[in-house]
């Protein structure tokens, strides 16, 4: 589990113009306990290709993101700041457990397609096209700014019996001599 945290907080950090890229051991994949008939339904696997959020007008393909040669997590290109990556290592959207979207809040002086992820509040949508052909529906349930030295791993990545989402992009103030924001900006959604 240890090694799940270090990786997963590897990922938030090394968002391109989030912090500085750092070593650590690839992230394991979570464990997945059986979905409970009570809760949401499962989608099976599938890649996702697409990410809409109409409410702050984002949309952007998809495209997997893994680990460096050095263990550091890909990111999209900062250079193109609109382009968001879903995190391979996690779930696919519509599977039991949190599955992970990252994008640029900004990037090449211009605004990035999360650039507006903060508005998100309980009730939006989110809406994630896969390769199968369908498209698996998310419910927003909570947004949070937080700090980068108190993110919540567990909360982010501790594995659930239904199928959720986490959009995270950087926020908060500019750290000028780090070249990092000092926050991440965190979406939590439930498929619905």
């Amino acid at each position: 589990m240890k090694r799940l945290l270090a990786g997963v907080l590897l990922l938030i950090l090394a968002l391109t113009g989030c912090a500085s890229p750092q070593e650590a051991e690839p992230p394991s994949a979570p464990t997945r306990s059986a979905p409970s008939t009570s809760e949401s339904r499962e989608l099976p696997p599938s890649e996702p290709t697409e990410i809409r959020i109409p409410k702050i007008d984002a949309v952007s393909s998809l495209v997997p993101l893994g680990l460096n040669a050095d263990e550091t997590v890909e990111v999209p290109p900062v250079e193109q700041p609109m382009q968001a990556g879903w995190y391979r290592h996690a779930r696919t959207p519509g599977e039991a457990g949190p599955a992970v979207v990252l994008g640029h809040v900004d990037g090449n002086k211009q605004p990035g397609i999360f650039f507006r992820l903060k508005e998100l509040v309980a009730g939006d949508e989110i809406l994630v096209s896969r390769k199968d052909g369908t498209t698996a529906k998310f419910r927003v349930h909570k947004t949070e700014q937080i700090a980068k030295d108190s993110f919540p791993a567990e909360a982010v990545y501790g594995d659930t019996d239904v199928p959720e989402l986490r959009v995270i992009t950087c926020g908060g103030g500019y750290d000028q001599a780090a070249r990092s924001y000092r926050d991440n900006v965190i979406v939590y959604a439930t498929l619905v």
